[in-house]
């Protein structure tokens, strides 16, 4: 797998990838991540670099390492400031699911004239396609609207980090998020990467992340396919 050489450092874009395999049940809770001289060879880089990553991951919690063991995932779900339950896909990752990320685009668009985009960010955003895959089963589709602000994002930035990660790096910290929900029949191209005929109504949820000042910073737009998987949420009690 080949890393980008600017901006973040080689050792924090593989601890990304490793802590989003970690999360969605590549490398499931209890067992061994492959060994140093593996992620070398398939990140093209060296011992120090990945020995950095692992060392970010055992602080974080998330991994363990044993002397002539290997290193351990013991915790594959990551803390959250918003909330008390557990995230949709760490439940998911529990009940023994694999769960895969994947960033179709992410570029600059002109936002449509009386969209809740343009009535929440002005003429322009950054906007963000990605899909969730059950296994092998196409399962979400998400559209993403983001604020402008600071340096424009490219699809190599999105894959080495989480959304909510690169707002931190440019100063913007989510503080409130609002989810709504609905059933809805979704449009053509959601149709087509949800591989669903045209009359199949899905669970959609609108999402709104707002920051300390209560200014929207980001908007989604989420369809669920809840005949491969209901939406399950968990509370502690």
């Amino acid at each position: 797998m080949s890393l980008s050489r600017k901006d973040r450092p080689l050792y924090l874009q593989i601890k990304s990838i490793l802590k989003e395999r970690i999360l969605y049940g590549v490398y499931p809770l209890g067992t061994n991540i492959p060994s140093e001289p593996q992620l070398e060879q398939e990140f093209k880089v060296s011992k120090i670099t990945v020995r950095g990553a692992i060392q970010e991951l055992v602080q974080e919690g998330l991994l363990e390492k044993g002397s002539g063991k290997g290193t351990k995932v013991i915790r594959n779900k990551a803390a959250s400031k918003w909330s008390k339950w557990k995230h949709f896909t760490e439940i998911l990752v529990e009940d023994g699911h694999r769960i895969r990320k994947e960033w179709l685009s992410a570029t600059v668009v002109w936002t449509e004239e009386g969209s809740e985009a343009h009535q929440l960010f002005g003429d322009r955003c950054m906007k963000l396609e990605r899909v969730y895959y059950l296994g092998d089963a196409p399962y979400i589709y998400y559209d993403h609207y983001v604020i402008l602000a600071g340096k424009e994002w490219e699809l190599s930035d999105v894959r080495e980090s989480s959304l909510y990660e690169l707002l931190e790096e440019q100063g913007i910290s989510p503080e409130k998020l609002r989810d709504e929900f609905a059933v809805s029949i979704p449009p053509d191209k959601v149709k087509q990467i949800l591989c669903l005929s045209d009359a199949t109504p899905v669970l959609k949820r609108s999402r709104y992340s707002r920051d300390a000042q209560g200014q929207v910073v980001e908007y989604s737009i989420g369809y669920y396919n809840t005949e491969l998987q209901n939406y399950v949420v968990d509370y502690d009690a």
